[in-house]
């Protein structure tokens, strides 16, 4: 298990991920899909 506030890094190591917004889980799956995900890409990514 990784926790990392590097969404980048994080997600370009793990096999799975998942997206935590005030402490309660509100997105999972494979870290590629999440990495790929406009909605992550925007909010977390930067872009």
């Amino acid at each position: 298990m990784l926790v990392e506030q590097n969404a980048h890094m994080a997600l370009s190591i793990a096999h799975r991920a998942y997206v935590l917004e005030t402490g309660e889980v509100v997105l999972q799956g494979p870290a590629k899909e999440l990495a790929e995900n406009p909605e992550v890409r925007k909010a977390y990514l930067g872009e």
